[in-house]
């Protein structure tokens, strides 16, 4: 039981948490980020591409 909760809320946290943080801040930050920093925020939307899709 502690297992599947603990699968629901990373799951949850994929999928829902971090992609509507990170739309969130590379819509603040994008016209004044660094390349480094924009680089950065690239490899999150591809790693969180599923949860962006959902929001």
């Amino acid at each position: 039981m502690i297992l599947a909760l603990l699968y629901l809320m990373l799951s949850g946290a994929y999928l829902l948490v971090i992609p509507g943080f990170l739309y969130w801040y590379a819509s603040k930050r994008w016209y004044i980020a660094s390349s480094f920093e924009r680089a950065f925020m690239y490899f999150l939307v591809f790693f969180f591409f599923p949860g962006l899709l959902l929001l």
